[in-house]
């Protein structure tokens, strides 16, 4: 695994302080002391705090998108096969990005509209990679619920910020895993392939 880029780190602390405190709650300044050089100097990095908030959510929508992509191909025409790849890969996202989840639901109408239409665009992408499988899967369901049920199943993955206290998070990547696979119909017995 490559070191992250100064800018990745940035955005890395910055999505722990807008969890923590909201994005209006935090200023340049704050941001700055927290990564350790001046508020101005932010500005080689990112034209502005909302610039900032803009490449965060949608740098984390394109990764959603590319490596959902990716296990979809590795399913080799099994659509249970993708959708288990698709669902170990939102379950690892989920637990390893917790800040950027509750940005992303507490802090969306201070995005900026050209990246809210962005991070929309391709969160319909992935929407529709899940539904596809789905649909591959289960015929019985139409377009409407299969993107139905790929959403309730991203709003279970994505409870991780408010769930699991307590419990250890490879015990919680398994309990999450098997109920979001349950709710697909899709036979959580099989072992999913590691492909991280």
């Amino acid at each position: 695994m490559t070191e992250p880029t100064r800018r990745e780190q940035i955005l890395a602390v910055a999505a722990d302080m807008f969890a923590a405190r909201g994005f209006h709650g935090v200023s340049v300044a704050d941001l700055g002391a927290a990564c350790g050089i001046s508020g101005p100097a932010l500005y080689k990095h990112f034209a502005s705090k909302q610039a900032m908030l803009a490449e965060m959510l949608t740098s984390i929508s394109e990764r959603l998108l590319e490596v959902g992509r990716e296990r979809v191909a590795a399913g080799s025409g099994d659509p249970a096969a993708a959708l288990r790849g698709l669902v170990d890969w939102h379950v690892e996202f989920a637990l390893g990005h917790r800040p950027l989840i509750i940005v992303q639901d507490r802090d969306w109408e201070s995005l900026p509209e050209d990246a809210r239409e962005q991070v929309r665009r391709l969160q319909r992408a992935y929407v529709d990679l899940w539904a596809d499988e789905l649909r591959a899967l289960r015929p019985d369901l139409d377009k409407a619920r299969a993107h139905a049920a790929a959403q309730a199943t991203f709003g279970l993955l994505n409870s991780t910020p408010r769930a699991g206290h307590g419990i250890p998070d490879v015990a919680l990547r398994d309990l999450l895993g098997s109920m979001a696979l349950g709710a697909l119909g899709v036979d959580a017995a099989v072992q999913l392939p590691n492909l991280s």
